[in-house]
C-alpha cells in the first residue's frame, strides 16, 4: 500500500480534534496575561515607554498589577506545561527537522521534512524556551517584588540583598526581552502556517492540514478513530 498525497484527503469535510475546550481557554489565558504582563513591564522599563501605563490606569496601577499578572501567567502556563509536556519531549526526528528547516520555511516543502507528531521541533523550541524563561522571570521577579521578598524570607529563609536585587533586575530584563522574542516567533508562525489559529479557536483542523504538517500525529488520530467526518450537502450520513 502506498501513502496518499495530501491532495487525496478531503480537506473540507474531514475535521480532526486537536485541542479541547479547556486547553484552548488555558492557552488564551496564558496569551492574554503574557501580553498584559509585557505591556506593563515595558511601561516600567524605560521612561520613553511610560505612556503605556495609561492602559492600566496610570503608573501606580501598572506597578501594582505587573507582579500579579506574572503570578497569573505562571499558574496558567503551568497548566499548559502539564497538558503538553509529554508531546514536546525531544525525538531523533527533531534533529532531521531542524537540519531541513529551510523546507519548513518554503511553500510546498513539507514533503522533504520527516513525519512529526503533534509538535515539530520548532514548536518544541518555543515550548521549552518559554518554560525556562518563565521560570527565570519568576525567580528574578520575586527578588524585585516586596511581597516576593517577604515570601522568600518567610518560607525559604532567603534574604534578598541590594546586590541580589541589582542582579535580579538585569536577569529579569534580559529574560523578558528573550521571552518577547520567542513570543513574536510563536505568533508569526501561527500567522504564517495557515490553520494554526483556527486550531486554537475552533479546536479542530482539517485532515489535509494534519497530513501536510503533522502526518504522524494524524495517522495516530485515524488509528484511534478520533476523526469527525462532515458530510457535504446532498450526501447521507450513513
Amino acid at each position: 500500500m502506498t501513502d496518499r498525497t495530501h491532495d487525496d484527503i478531503p480537506e473540507a469535510h474531514v475535521r480532526v480534534p486537536r485541542y479541547s475546550g479547556s486547553a484552548r481557554v488555558n492557552h488564551w489565558i496564558v496569551a492574554i496575561s503574557f501580553i498584559l504582563l509585557g505591556l506593563s513591564g515595558l511601561a516600567l522599563f524605560h521612561p520613553s515607554l511610560f505612556g503605556l501605563t495609561v492602559l492600566f490606569g496610570g503608573g501606580q496601577n501598572a506597578r501594582w498589577l505587573h507582579p500579579w499578572l506574572g503570578i497569573v501567567l505562571v499558574i496558567a502556563f503551568f497548566g499548559l506545561f502539564v497538558r503538553f509536556v509529554s508531546q514536546n519531549l525531544p525525538e531523533r526526528t527533531d534533529i532531521t527537522w531542524l537540519a531541513r528547516l529551510r523546507y519548513a520555511l518554503s511553500a510546498g516543502g513539507e514533503d522533504y521534512l520527516p513525519e512529526v507528531g503533534k509538535y515539530n521541533a520548532g514548536q518544541k523550541f518555543v515550548f521549552w524556551s518559554q518554560t525556562l524563561l518563565i521560570l527565570v522571570l519568576l525567580g528574578s521577579g520575586l527578588c524585585l517584588w516586596q511581597q516576593g521578598q517577604d515570601y522568600l524570607e518567610r518560607t525559604l529563609g532567603i534574604h534578598v540583598s541590594i546586590e541580589t536585587m541589582r542582579w535580579a533586575a538585569v536577569i529579569h530584563a534580559t529574560a523578558a526581552v528573550l521571552t518577547i522574542i520567542v513570543f513574536v516567533i510563536h505568533v508569526y508562525s501561527a500567522i504564517w502556517v495557515r490553520g494554526i489559529i483556527d486550531a486554537m479557536t475552533s479546536g479542530t483542523v482539517t485532515g489535509g492540514w494534519g497530513w501536510r504538517h503533522h502526518r504522524r500525529w494524524l495517522r495516530r488520530k485515524v488509528r484511534e478513530g478520533d476523526v469527525d467526518v462532515e458530510h457535504p450537502k446532498g450526501t447521507s450520513g450513513s
